[in-house]
């Protein structure tokens, strides 16, 4: 089943999925809620990936002067004909977008700031020209958008120009059309995220909350502004006085459904393009959060996987929302967790909720200070989301969909393998005891390592693949040994063993069979269904192909953070 819509994956631009007729999840709602809902300034948070810069590029098309209204026919909006008689196309529309904002010094960031301001003044050049602008107004415009006559590079502004840009911009276009301007600003808090990896924070801090002050707080040429972030920077930080900003976090019932796409959403999106035979697996991979009321998908995530179905329906789903960030918050949060986070992570990693106060006003610089605050980043920024308030004032949180699961599993692993290193003498008898067949040795070892790491209890596998999580446990231990060939699901026999390590200068090979144990009572009794497999399954023809002197054979079974290690060679029980 076709379909005449171009498939929109990696298109930000409303304009150019409207006019170059691309499938587009329509919520242009969002306008009448803004409206009807009124703020002054209204702040958008959402994690990244959810349609932030795609919604306000709908907005600036609506409102913005000169706009074609034809982009916007069939939609929700047309629908409302009184405000769209009122709004539509009446207003000059400032747009910028801080998300290039990135610069890993300041000087360079704040030259980026510059070049994003002054690009957009540039978009307005008749105001060079414009009767209703005296000759000393147009040099302050003029100052927005000056570039090096030789190297036609933007000049640096001056700190008094820059923080005063979008101020002295708005009131250009107002005295020039007569109406007050809209103000769109785009992942404000990029360069703050951007300074403070980069160790320039307070110097971007104070330069933001000037440009913002001048611009939001007492500008008698702003209609209204709309700005759209990650987190929720504290007022004292960034909106100093602002009291007339509308916050419209993810807790927040109010234009829940307008980022992200609801269930039916996906659904007609599926059926759209003859996917429908899809739906369970992008359900369980990339829906769960839920903002406000509303229960939505990642956007990026279920475009990205559907892009690949339409090319192989036998296509699996991958982390694709991980892809675009570093994870950094979580790496921490491990590092961080002690005895009673430990735990709360288990339950996460179960399917469970936890129930947390949520501090969702934050700086940057506070992001780190504690374990408490780290939940709340984890929140704010979709890594967890939330199953309705607690009875103690704060949030029912979870990891909404198998993909975030993963992404916590996987750093998990990393921070295990991190920890088990700092260890190298205890590594090393660990896997000598392995290289001579000692399964007492190898049991209680590796005993203390799982005492020691979270356990990961994957509800999203079934039962027979749970063993999933301590096959990459021992992987990680064993590749201590550089000079050891290690393979993980190689063929062999007649059929694919779990682990097989190949130590050619000593002859030796070892076979390792993993299994799961439903309760600690038969984990001796796995042991022997492993070592059975082996020889079943013929795993270690490989090895006898070879010639290699010594094949050990190991069963391994695992219950929680217990385990169980049986061991043979050659057939003979170590």
């Amino acid at each position: 089943m076709g379909n005449a819509l171009k498939f929109p994956i990696g298109i930000e631009s409303f304009e150019e999925i409207r006019r170059e007729n691309f499938y587009y999840v329509d919520k242009t709602g969002l306008i009448r809620e803004l409206l009807q809902g009124w703020g002054k300034v209204n702040l958008f948070t959402r994690p990244r990936r959810f349609g932030k810069s795609l919604n306000m590029g709908m907005l600036k098309c609506f409102f913005e002067i000169g706009s074609d209204r034809a982009l916007f026919d069939g939609l929700e909006i047309t629908r409302e004909k009184e405000l769209c008689g009122s709004y539509m196309g009446r207003f000059p529309v400032i747009s910028i977008s801080l998300k290039g904002v990135s610069g890993e010094d300041f000087e360079t960031a704040r030259a980026m700031l510059c070049a994003a301001v002054g690009s957009e003044a540039l978009r307005f050049r008749f105001l060079e020209t414009s009767k209703a602008i005296d000759e000393t107004e147009k040099k302050l415009y003029r100052q927005l958008t000056r570039v090096d006559e030789e190297s036609r590079e933007s000049f640096v502004m001056p700190d008094s120009v820059l923080m005063s840009s979008l101020r002295t911009l708005s009131a250009l276009l107002c005295k020039h059309y007569g109406q007050k301007a809209l103000i769109l600003i785009d992942e404000y808090d990029v360069p703050l995220a951007k300074a403070f990896e980069r160790n320039y924070y307070d110097s971007m801090t104070a330069l933001i909350r000037n440009l913002f002050e001048q611009a939001l707080k007492t500008n008698d040429s702003l209609y209204f502004a709309v700005l759209t972030g990650c987190m929720r920077i504290s007022k004292e930080s960034i909106f100093t006085g602002l009291n007339n900003m509308n916050v419209l976090s993810v807790t927040d019932v109010e234009f829940d459904a307008y980022f992200g796409f609801t269930d039916q959403e996906v659904k007609r999106l599926l059926e759209a393009y003859g996917l429908a035979e899809s739906y369970d697996t992008i359900k369980s991979w990339y829906n769960g959060y839920r903002f406000g009321s509303a229960q939505v998908y990642c956007p990026w995530d279920v475009l990205c996987y559907c892009n690949k179905l339409r090319v192989n329906r036998e296509a699996l789903p991958e982390t694709y929302w991980s892809n675009t960030s570093s994870n950094d918050v979580i790496r921490h949060f491990i590092e961080m967790a002690k005895g009673t986070t430990k735990r709360e992570i288990e339950q996460l990693m179960a399917g469970e909720t936890v129930e947390k106060a949520i501090r969702q006003e934050l700086t940057y610089k506070e992001m780190y200070d504690s374990i408490d605050h780290l939940w709340s980043v984890l929140f704010t920024t979709g890594y967890l989301t939330q199953r309705g308030p607690a009875g103690n004032g704060g949030w029912k949180l979870m990891i909404p969909n198998r993909e975030i699961h993963s992404i916590f599993r996987n750093q998990i692993q990393e921070w295990f393998r991190k920890e088990t290193r700092q260890d190298g003498m205890a590594l090393e008898r660990f896997c000598e005891a392995f290289k001579r067949g000692e399964a007492a040795a190898v049991q209680k070892q590796l005993q203390a390592y799982l005492k020691k790491t979270i356990r990961i209890r994957d509800t999203y596998v079934q039962k027979d693949r749970k063993e999933n999580f301590y096959h990459g446990i021992l992987l990680g231990l064993l590749s201590y040994k550089e000079s050891w060939a290690i393979s993980s699901s190689r063929e062999a026999g007649d059929g694919y063993s779990d682990i097989q390590i190949e130590m050619d200068e000593d002859e030796i090979g070892i076979i390792i069979e993993v299994k799961y144990s439903d309760t600690t009572a038969v984990l001796e009794t796995d042991c022997r269904k492993a070592l059975e497999q082996i020889e079943r399954k013929n795993y270690a023809e490989p090895f006898v192909e070879a010639g290699m002197r010594t094949i050990l054979k190991y069963g391994i079974a695992f219950h929680k953070k217990q385990c169980w290690v049986m061991a043979e060679e050659s057939g003979k029980r170590l």
